[in-house]
């Protein structure tokens, strides 16, 4: 099964522009383990991740009878500051909460995808 993981905030006491070169370097080294965990366990394979700008820069779009608006800054109800992402593939929910607990200590949402192919 695929698996959606959004990183909420920045994982983070203090935001990456704040953090010492030493404080960067061991948050990087978490991804870095995250990724070589994945790489490791049987039957997971990390299929995209990235970081994402901040909120400043999110743009949302809705779709009202046929009519598209676009609306700067982030969705509020639902994420103030999303940090980044990983799509990945795992047998289940509880190999993917092992595997995410080697990241830093952001809030994280995690969503099955739904497979729509006939």
């Amino acid at each position: 099964m695929k698996y959606l993981v959004l990183l909420i905030g920045d994982g983070a006491e203090k935001p990456w522009p704040e953090q010492s070169e030493s404080e960067q370097e061991a948050a990087m080294a978490k991804f870095g383990a995250f990724d070589a965990a994945c790489a490791a366990r049987d039957g997971v394979e990390l299929l995209a991740g990235e970081a994402l700008s901040g909120p400043q820069d999110a743009t949302v779009m809705r779709t009202t009878s046929g009519q598209v608006q676009l609306t700067d800054g982030p969705y509020a109800e639902v994420i103030e500051a999303m940090g980044g992402f990983y799509l990945l593939e795992a047998p289940d929910l509880d190999v993917v909460v092992d595997l995410l607990r080697l990241l830093p200590p952001y809030d994280i949402q995690i969503h099955p995808t739904v497979d729509v192919t006939p």
